[in-house]
């Protein structure tokens, strides 16, 4: 009996702050809030290149004028729209509308609904 609870204790020992090691390593994360210049592109400038294989990092500034489903949305930069598609982790710390400039960050990808997949995005 002292043998089991001794083993018990043992394990305990080792499971116990690697478990705490691992919660606390999901905390650490934090998010880079870069508001300095950074080299964007207009819309037109992507809807140059349509090709079904084109896919290239872009970074646009602008606003959400309409919302289509759960997740996509028509984005304006003044002069062009684009389709995005904002992927599912990104959260906002406050309500925005179709007048708050937005800076996205993501991938465009051609072919017949041209879009920018939104990795992340910046409130100007």
């Amino acid at each position: 009996m002292i043998k089991n609870t001794v083993i018990a204790i043992a394990t305990a020992a080792i499971i116990l702050p690697a478990a705490a090691f691992a919660g606390d390593h999901n905390k650490i994360e934090t998010t880079l809030n870069y508001s300095g210049p950074v080299e964007t592109v207009t819309i037109a400038e992507l809807l140059n290149d349509t090709s079904l294989f084109t896919e290239k990092k872009a970074i646009v500034e602008g606003t959400l004028i309409k919302q289509i489903n759960a997740d996509t949305f028509i984005f304006s930069d003044g002069t062009k729209e684009i389709q995005v598609e904002i992927d599912d982790d990104i959260s906002m710390p406050s309500a925005i509308n179709a007048t708050t400039r937005l800076r996205l960050y993501g991938e465009y990808e051609g072919g017949n609904t041209p879009e920018i997949e939104v990795d992340r995005i910046l409130i100007l």
